[in-house]
Order: structure tokens, then sequence, then C-alpha cells
């Protein structure tokens, strides 16, 4: 056996002659099956001879993979610059007609489909069916809904839509973040999509107010930011909201609740209970919210307050009102604040806030003490304990400058119960926490658990979570309050069944 110098000298020489012969005038013939360059570094250092380079030699993986995606760029680009020749053709055909406000969306839609088709009849290029129905879905995705990000706004298993710049969109499919295919054309044609979304609610994002918080016609929830403040490119959040809301149906079906923890919270809505729902971001604090005010009586009157009108109610009497952004000169703001204080005004039998998170706080308290029993509203917190807390902060940026005991008595008064969702590692959103507000004890407020969740139970093989909502055997001290308006609680809904651990 050669040592290791021979062969690598012998490696060398190989290389050599196989690189003149390839230089020459003219190559020897290729061998009947091509060797490997393992093979050929073997013959060479076992031989002594050098090993001429076949004439046609076969392409490696490697560039075989290069050709492919180039030629699949190349048709991809080929696709691209006919469906912008197509989009500019549909442009000029339409015209002023795409912004006449006296035509409805359906009307629109059928004047781009017709106008698309007669577009693509008149191309000369030649199109596969696959092709031009890729190319009317992309062109009426793109003037008619949200451009590339369209078709996970349909896609009913996506919960949330993130834009990180125009090239990289992800979405959230049952609780997991993936990233997709779908991209934007360029900067400027994200700017366009998200110009569309908030000005149709009298909104703007430019330089000048770089951040907004919108919303779609269905009422999902839309937060853009845009350059300077987004170094990468313009991101845009949308939290999408079910065309049908979800009932408390579903959320037993999800495991969120149970059925007699469902039993239980209606009775308290009825009841004419001050419930406040606590959660971190994207626990499902609305479609809480929007399941609780669900149980409230259809004969009594409805006034919801929020950022951005998001609330789906059913009942036959209801006022929605929705704060509004100052104007380009900084001025004309409503606060959530004015709107609170101003709903006083309009008779109401409840009052629900979409989300307390400034000085509306105490205004929301006060409102829960003179009267207006059974009030709803979400607050931002991690557990009862920090809802009390997170009040307490929120009222003395009123700058009322009041004590601290006497704000904690007005929480103490006001809130009756604490209704605190949480989502889990595996995605899932559950209510972990019902929670009673007793009374002040010194300068505490002292809290009770009615529910809880139990999650000695571990997790599946999937990572799934099997805890559930138990109840912690202890009846709560506003059952008395709940008799005065006739309602009445079922005490087996008390009962641990199995024990609270």
């Amino acid at each position: 056996m050669s040592s290791l110098s021979d062969r690598i000298a012998a490696l060398g020489r190989a290389g050599g002659a196989t690189a003149d012969t390839a230089a020459g005038p003219t190559a020897a013939a290729p061998p009947p099956a091509a060797p490997t360059r393992h093979a050929d570094a073997d013959r060479a250092a076992s031989e002594g001879s050098a090993v001429t380079a076949p004439a046609a030699p076969t392409p490696s993986r490697l560039t075989a993979m290069a050709e492919a995606n180039g030629a699949r760029n190349g048709a991809e680009n080929r696709f691209q610059d006919l469906k912008e020749h197509v989009h500019s053709e549909l442009l000029q055909e339409l015209g002023p007609q795409l912004y006449d406000s006296d035509m409805t969306a359906a009307d629109l839609a059928a004047k781009v489909n017709v106008v698309l088709a007669d577009v693509l009849a008149a191309t000369n290029r030649p199109l596969t069916r696959a092709d031009r129905d890729r190319i009317t879905l992309d062109i009426s995705d793109d003037i008619l809904g949200h451009g590339p990000i369209e078709a996970y706004l349909r896609d009913e298993d996506v919960a949330e839509v993130m834009v990180n710049g125009p090239y990289d969109i992800w979405v959230e499919r049952k609780g997991k973040l993936t990233k997709t295919d779908g991209t934007f054309k360029d900067e400027a044609h994200l700017r366009r999509t998200i110009d569309k979304i908030v000005s149709r609610i009298g909104r703007r994002v430019d330089e000048a107010s770089p951040m907004v918080d919108a919303r779609l016609q269905d009422g999902s929830r839309v937060n853009a930011v845009v350059p300077p403040l987004a170094i990468d490119g313009s991101s845009l959040t949308i939290r999408k909201f079910a065309t049908d809301p979800l009932t408390v149906n579903d959320l037993i079906r999800f495991g969120s609740l149970t059925e007699s923890t469902a039993d239980f919270l209606d009775a308290c809505v009825r009841g004419r209970l001050n419930v406040v729902v606590s959660g971190g971001t994207g626990a499902g604090k609305t479609t809480t919210l929007n399941v609780l005010s669900s149980f409230i009586p259809s004969d009594e009157r409805i006034v919801t307050i929020e950022d951005a009108a998001e609330l789906q109610l059913k009942q036959d009497h209801v006022v929605r009102l929705e704060s509004r952004p100052s104007n380009i000169e900084g001025k004309g703001a409503v606060t959530i604040r004015d709107l609170v204080r101003n709903s006083l005004r309009m008779r109401p039998d409840r009052i629900v806030v979409g989300e307390v998170r400034d000085a509306s706080a105490l205004d929301m308290l006060q409102a829960m003490n003179t009267g207006h029993d059974g009030s709803i509203c979400t607050v931002h917190s991690n557990g009862p304990r920090d809802t009390c807390s997170r009040l307490e902060t929120l009222v003395l940026m009123a700058g009322m400058d009041l004590p601290v005991r006497a704000i904690r008595e007005q929480i103490a008064s006001a809130v009756d119960l604490v209704v605190h969702q949480a989502r889990l590692k595996d995605g899932t959103r559950r209510i972990t926490h019902v929670t009673e507000v007793e009374r002040m004890e010194g300068d505490v407020i002292t809290l009770q658990d009615v529910f809880l969740f139990d999650n000695s139970a571990g997790f599946d093989s999937e990572g799934k979570s099997l805890g559930t909502l138990r109840s912690t055997g202890l009846r709560p001290k506003f059952l008395e309050k709940m008799a005065h308006n006739n309602v009445t609680v079922d005490p087996r809904v008390f009962s641990t069944g199995g024990g609270f651990r």
C-alpha cells in the first residue's frame, strides 16, 4: 500500500494531467463509464498515470439543483411579469370606477372579474388553466382584498397574520407560528395595503403618525407600524375574528372552560355582577368578553366602548362607541375615558369596555359604584391579584392624587368577579381563575378563588395540556347580591366532583 504522501502526489499529478488534457486541442476518448472523483484518484495513485477528462462530464447534484432553481425562478419571473402586465391593463380599463363610492363591493367585484377575464383573453401569451386561475386570484386579492395576505385571512385555521416587512410573512395556526411562502412585491406594495385598511375607518399612518390601531370589516384587530419606527420595513399584525363569533358552547368544546363554569358565569352576568376579564396579550380576553356579553338579557340597553370596534353582540339594543385618535394637527382625539364619561348620560343598563388601559379605569370604577351594576371590561394582567394592582395603577394615572387605600376600597366595592385567562404552552387558551373580590382587610383586598385550573394531569404525548377547570368547593359571598336580582345558582356547581388538588 502506498504512503499518504505518495497518494497526495499522485492525486496532484492526476489533476494536472486532467487540466492539461482538457486544455489541449483534442480530448481523449472517455471511458465507458464515467468514474467518480474518488475512483480517479485511486487509479492515479495505483497506476501513476494521468486521468483524462471526459468530453461531456455529468453535472453534479448541486449543479442540477441550481439549474432547476434557476429554471423555476425564471418561470416565476415570467409569471410575475405577465401578472403585472395584466394588472396594469386592468387598471387602465377600470380607471376611476375602482374609487366610485356609489358602487357596492359586490358590484365592484363583479366588474373586476368581467374586465379581468377580457384582459386575460386578449393577451397573446400562452396560459395554462392553473396559471390563469392563479393570476385571476392574485389580482383580485390585490384590488378587492389585501394582496398576498388575503389567502391567510380566508383560512379559518389561521388565528393571526404577522407581516415583518414586505418579504417576511408569518401566521399562527393552532397556537403555533409558521413562516409562509407569500411575499409582497416591495415596501410600496405593503404600504398600499396598510393604507387601504386604515383609510376605510378614517385613520391614517405616515411618518408623522407611524403607529395605528385599526380593524377590518369583520372586526379583526389590526396594528401597523411603518418606518422610521419599523427599521426593516413596515410591520402589520392582524388578529383575526371569526365572522360568526364564538359561543359559550364553542369555548366548552375547545376546553377553555367547563359546562358548570359556563352556567356559573351565565348566572353572574344575569345577576348584574361587575366582571373584569383579565389576561395577557393574545390570551383570548376579547373572545371571553364577547361570550360573557352574550349572557346579558336582550331587554337591556348596552353601551359598548372600544378602541377598535370588535365586539359582536346579538342583542337588539346595543349602542357601539369607538375612540378616535387626533388628526394631523394633533386635535380632535376622543379617548376611552371621554366615552366612558359620556356613556353615563346615555341611560345604559350595561357598560361594556373593550379594554381599560389608562385613566379610564377611574371612571369605570365610578360607574360600577354609582348604579351601573353588571358592567364588564378587560384588563391586561398576569393573575387576579395583579388585576387589582393594575387597576390601582391605572387609577393613579388619572392624576387625581387619591390615597392608595381609597383606590383599593373603590376596587373592592366595585368589582365582584375576576375571570382570568391565559394562553398555555401548547397554544390553547384556557380560563385559569374565576375569583371573587371580597372586601378590604386592613390595606389588602381579599380574594377567593371559586374555580381554578388544575394542571396536575400534565400533558399528553403531543404536548397538549390535560388540565381542566375545577371548583374549589368554596361558595362566593356575592350569591346574596345575585339573589336580590332574582338569580340563583345550583349549589352543585360548587361541588368539587372528584376533589380539587
